[in-house]
């Protein structure tokens, strides 16, 4: 029962969502306006520095008060031909996917409504974390879930944001040392199938090992 508990809360925040749309009958573009001053409202709150991607790709680093290595800001790059603003807190220390791989990653992670900053989903206190495998072919990267909460809350789908985080990361080995940790902001269109069809922004904390390299 316990395991159900951050899925049945999270669904119920989207069917709120959902229940509220349909009662101010939004267009589209009015719910795409409601998500933009729900990031911004974010990033504000959270004194997020924005950096642009050219920026970014010179060391791929973003300071952040966790793990610096300037501990006074709190960057993310903004990815502008999605929307999506990604903080690498730590890098991992394994390797990063190759073109070929296909590995099985393992999530600790909080999913938060950016709109009222509750919790839609997490699995910080669950026996086993998330598990979804990443293949990558080339410069393009597939993912889908495997099992875990992410699954039963919203199928098998992995969001192109977490997605995204691939190439910057270097998972380590599970149980060992050197996990990765991002943090993300999504929009709808870079998040789950539900913000989707709803058109809700979302936040994500993560953290990523690998249960093995390659088979």
């Amino acid at each position: 029962m316990k395991k159900l508990l951050f899925v049945v809360f999270g669904l119920t925040v989207i069917s709120s969502l959902l229940s509220s749309c349909k009662e101010e009958e939004e267009t589209y573009a009015e719910q795409k306006e409601r998500e933009a001053k729900q990031v911004r409202a974010w990033l504000d709150s959270h004194n997020i520095d924005v950096i642009s991607l050219q920026e970014f790709l010179k060391d791929t680093i973003t300071d952040n008060p966790e793990t610096g290595p300037d501990s006074t800001r709190n960057e993310y790059v903004l990815f502008g031909d999605n929307g999506v603003y990604m903080q690498i807190v730590r890098r991992g220390e394994g390797r990063q996917i190759e073109s070929g791989d296909t590995w099985y990653m393992n999530a600790r992670y909080v999913e938060v409504y950016l709109g009222s900053g509750d919790t839609m989903t997490m699995n910080l206190y669950q026996q086993d974390p998330d598990v979804f495998y990443v293949k990558r072919n080339g410069d393009n990267y597939s993912a889908s879930y495997k099992s875990g909460i992410m699954s039963r809350a919203y199928g098998y789908s992995v969001p192109n944001a977490w997605i995204m985080t691939m190439p910057y990361i270097r998972p380590g080995l599970l149980n060992g040392a050197g996990s990765a940790k991002v943090r993300i902001i999504a929009p709808h269109n870079q998040g789950t199938q539900n913000a989707a069809s709803s058109v809700y922004p979302a936040y994500y904390e993560i953290i990523i090992t690998t249960q093995k390299w390659q088979w």
